[in-house]
């Protein structure tokens, strides 16, 4: 990547403290990491981490690890792995040669285990998760102690093998760190170190039966990968001191430290993965990489381009307090993006047709630009004939003021083509309008008048003979309410016009063509991209975003 430099990533306060620890000497070279759990797809907010880690490693001359807290096999699938890695890798960044896996580690975590066993610093309690729990305590009174809390280490070390050996069921015992179970801390009040899961993991197979928590492997997987900055969401704040403890008690090759910083909230958006994955079991929407999802693979088909997330981003900076962004500003990002980049086609979503009564010619082709600001993009050509179609929003039988749009008796310019004047209207039997009788004049070819007389709208078109059918899928915001969830019941707040699709829509031939990853912008409409639903013949096209922030306006 080449817009990863200090100069270009602003500052805050990550970066303030690599350039002090530097300056103290205390790092050398930076090392981070980004260490997702392969329990589902990756969204917007994981984007920000991604951003983060990655950018400050190669803004420092460093590296970042893509590292996965591989610990649940019951969550996990190779599925998801594959498509947080596909991820990454568009989101522009690269792991190179560090590629890891929590799972690389299970050998040594296990021997660290058992090294605070033998100094009397874990213990096997034969309580329940529900026990362990009740007996935790709250924030204002402190826990009580397990029963089992005073095993011997020779006990503890046979049973912890045993557990090793799959001897005992899910949830019969697991291994807990002996801290304080009156700390003002809930995570230092014996926290669970390992657990039993008898389930097949997606690396190791059946080897194991015992799998360490991610309190327990997180921080020794850094300190074995040489991570010099720990960068991870504030909701781990209050792990830091039990990060700190392990680092301390055990044999560790190095001393990694925590940061915390804000995760990424935005506004009619959940970022929950465990909402996330009920949206998808529960088919609310198609998938993971549904267009209405925030998933980087949804915002991949809607046609989301990566720079565009990493400006937003940027825009967004690293803070430590959380805050919620306007899902504005993500449009803004996206749009200012592909108004430099997106192609310019004309659609007609809602076609109404248009017959010109006194064209006679067999048709003709005419010149269109492809980008008015990008001359090197060149130009295409569009068929034009008698019959078109032009967008039904854009005539009204009896308009209303300031409605400068196609109406009895008007002209208007067709884009690139010629002004066309409305003398007639033809409806059904049930009084719909069906047609619009029109005549235009030849001498505005290219949509300018030779007498110098003037129009008030400009409309799209497509040729009604030449024209390609289409399926357009009109997306908006997955939830009715910028906090979803907030009066109690998030898939309350589902909104039911979320999709709209148009079946009939028509679109210039040059689409026919469209790159699949390509967006473009239909003219006056907003961008789009091709569906990968697209059939022979029968396109389809998502919308990426409109021309102007229409929702919020709603």
């Amino acid at each position: 990547m080449t817009d990863a430099t200090v100069a270009e990533a602003g500052r805050d306060f990550v970066r303030d403290i690599i350039d002090a620890d530097r300056a103290a000497g205390r790092v050398g070279t930076i090392v981070t990491r980004f260490p997702p759990e392969p329990n589902g797809y990756l969204h917007i907010g994981h984007a920000k981490s991604i951003c983060l880690n990655f950018g400050v490693a190669q803004e420092y001359g460093g590296h970042c690890a893509l590292r996965f807290d591989d610990t649940n096999p019951a969550k996990e699938e190779q599925e998801y792995i594959d498509a947080i890695m596909r991820d990454v890798r568009w989101l522009g960044y690269n792991w190179g040669t560090h590629l890891h896996h929590a799972s690389d580690y299970f050998e040594q975590l296990y021997k660290w285990a058992e090294h605070l066993i033998e100094r009397g610093l874990a213990y096997v309690d034969d309580q329940t998760a529900d026990q362990i729990r009740e007996t935790r305590g709250t924030l204002k009174e402190a826990g009580r102690d397990s029963p089992f809390r005073g095993r011997t280490v020779d006990e503890n070390l046979d049973l912890f093998k045993r557990m090793r050996a799959g001897e005992f069921p899910n949830g019969a015992r697991t291994l807990r760190a002996k801290i304080d179970m009156a700390s003002g801390n809930i995570n230092l009040r014996d926290p669970v170190l390992y657990r039993i899961i008898h389930a097949e993991h997606p690396r190791t197979g059946k080897t194991w039966s015992i799998y360490p928590t991610y309190d327990f492997a997180h921080g020794q997987s850094d300190a074995i990968e040489g991570v010099s900055h720990s960068l991870c969401t504030l909701e781990f704040e209050d792990h830091k001191p039990l990060y700190d403890w392990l680092i301390e008690h055990l044999p560790v090759p190095s001393r990694p430290r925590q940061y915390e910083f804000a995760r990424l909230n935005i506004g009619y958006t959940v970022l929950s993965k465990r909402v996330l994955t009920t949206l998808v079991r529960d088919r609310y929407v198609s998938g993971w990489d549904d267009p209405r999802m925030p998933t980087l693979a949804g915002l991949r088909r809607r046609g989301v381009p990566p720079e565009a997330i990493r400006d937003f981003i940027r825009r967004v900076g690293v803070a430590r307090a959380n805050s919620v962004v306007d899902f504005a500003m993500f449009d803004f990002a996206v749009r200012e993006h592909l108004n430099k980049t997106a192609p310019r086609r004309m659609a007609v979503l809602r076609p109404l047709k248009v017959v010109i009564e006194n064209y006679d010619g067999p048709g003709e082709e005419l010149d269109a630009v492809n980008h008015p600001d990008d001359p090197s993009q060149g130009s295409r050509k569009i068929p034009f004939g008698r019959e078109i179609y032009i967008e039904r929003d854009d005539f009204m039988e009896i308009p209303p003021k300031k409605f400068f749009r196609l109406s009895p008796g008007t002209e208007v310019r067709l884009r690139y083509a010629y002004f066309v004047t409305c003398r007639e209207v033809v409806k059904d039997a049930a009084g719909e309008i069906v047609e619009l009788r029109c005549t235009y004049d030849p001498a505005t070819r290219g949509g300018n008048a030779p007498d110098g007389r003037k129009v008030k709208a400009t409309i799209h078109w497509v040729s009604a003979t030449k024209s390609l059918p289409a399926e357009i899928r009109l997306y908006n915001q997955l939830f009715t309410r910028p906090d979803p969830g907030a009066g109690g019941d998030v898939f309350a707040d589902i909104n039911p016009n979320s999709l709209e699709i148009l079946a009939d829509a028509r679109i210039e031939p040059a689409l026919a063509q469209a790159n699949d990853e390509q967006a473009i912008q239909f003219e006056r409409q907003g961008y789009f991209c091709r569906d990968p639903d697209s059939a022979p013949g029968k396109p389809v096209f998502n919308r990426t975003v409109g021309l102007r922030d229409s929702y919020a306006k709603a």
